[in-house]
């Protein structure tokens, strides 16, 4: 199966095999992804089954899959070189449907992309999908965040990490890690340089000695190809941020650092400005859900005027800032010309911020765009005010 025609035709015929209605949304996915191809546009063949997507008056339509509906997908892409994906996420599927996708990735010869975020996939079925990995020569990105697999299943993933030599991006937030199960993943990617993003948030630690932290502080020390790691949700104090700015001095491929929802205050950003200040080439600094306060938000502000020209997006949302730290770091990009993100809803907006940012936003020339910031400028009655608008982050 090389063509939308020959998917098509083979998503029939095993829907009549097994006796089982055909999937109308299914079918308008390949069509759709036929006619992107007929007009030149071109479109990565994911067949996206999302089972949370809704409408336009936010009600839900999909029918969600099951283990069984599963098997149908299965075979289709058993063979099957037009599609290089699917998302499965926010569907039904258990350890059972999970043992079909561990033979998917042992046969098949094209799967690049599976997302089966917030599924009820445990511990059986994350150690078959890791098994699927060691065999899999074509996967790139795994999604299983939100699945409560554990640190069997973690163990299990970061064993076949040891093997694996394609997978770029992996994301296992939320899925009960343990300390055990992240010391084991860091050790294991200090060998491994092909993995690009990791995403491992809100684990189960019971420990405030910063184990787990530490561990990922030496993993950046080494490794050469991770440029994008999200630590949110790990407890981390101010300790555990000094332990990753003093290792990751010599990383010279780490473009984005989230550390957002931790503990960190003002001597934490201290370190963080302390890492700016060497220019490093990070591109996108996420402390968001901290409480930096106006002392942090001034020492990065500091940082940000004096010698930094590559990061280009701060996000420092709900941080508990005033006027004081708002301005100061609204002063900060009329001497940086190199940040052009900056999203700091959540905080005190009090008058001078708002028009500290007002003049940001409706200058001559803006010096943020209305896409680059999760604020918008109004005035009520002379004075200027500041709404909330959608943030990617």
């Amino acid at each position: 199966m090389a063509t939308a025609q020959d998917t098509r035709e083979a998503y029939i015929k095993v829907c009549m095999e097994k006796g089982v209605d055909i999937n109308n949304e299914v079918m308008f996915l390949i069509n759709r992804m036929e006619e992107l191809n007929e007009h030149g546009e071109p479109s990565p063949h994911i067949m996206r089954l999302h089972g949370n997507k809704r409408n336009d008056q936010n009600e839900m339509y999909r029918r969600r899959i099951d283990d069984n509906e599963l098997e149908i997908f299965s075979m289709l892409f058993t063979g099957n070189t037009y599609l290089v994906g699917i998302d499965l996420g926010y569907n039904l599927i258990t350890d059972e449907g999970a043992k079909l996708i561990g033979k998917l990735l042992e046969e098949t010869p094209s799967l690049e992309t599976l997302i089966l975020s917030y599924n009820d996939i445990g511990v059986s079925g994350a150690t078959v999908i890791a098994k699927g990995i060691q065999m899999n020569e074509t996967l790139t990105c795994l999604k299983m965040d939100g699945n409560k697999f554990g640190r069997v299943g973690g163990l299990a993933i970061a064993g076949a990490l040891q093997v694996n030599t394609t997978l770029e991006e992996l994301d296992i937030t939320n899925t009960e890690q343990d300390t055990q199960s992240l010391i084991a993943l860091a050790t294991v990617l200090k060998s491994n340089c092909h993995l690009k993003k990791l995403v491992i948030g809100r684990p189960l630690l019971h420990s405030k000695q910063e184990d787990t932290t530490i561990h990922f502080a030496r993993l950046l020390e080494v490794n050469r190809s991770i440029k994008e790691i999200h630590l949110r949700n790990h407890g981390m104090v101010n300790f555990g941020v000094e332990q990753i700015v003093n290792h990751v001095m010599d990383n010279m491929t780490l473009l984005h650092l989230d550390v957002s929802c931790n503990q960190l205050s003002r001597d934490g950003m201290e370190s963080l400005a302390k890492y700016l200040k060497s220019n490093p080439p990070l591109r996108i600094l996420n402390v968001g859900y901290n409480r930096a306060e106006d002392d942090g938000a001034i020492v990065l502000s500091n940082a940000l005027s004096r010698g930094n020209i590559n990061l280009e997006t701060l996000v420092i949302r709900n941080n508990s800032l005033t006027g004081k730290g708002l301005c100061a770091l609204a002063k900060s990009l009329t001497l940086n010309t190199t940040l052009t993100q900056l999203y700091v809803w959540g905080n005190e907006l009090d008058t001078p911020a708002c028009q500290a940012f007002r003049g940001l936003l409706t200058g001559v020339i803006p010096r943020l765009a209305p896409n680059d910031t999760d604020i918008k400028s109004y005035v009520v009655d002379g004075v200027p005010r500041l709404a909330q608008v959608a943030c990617p982050y």
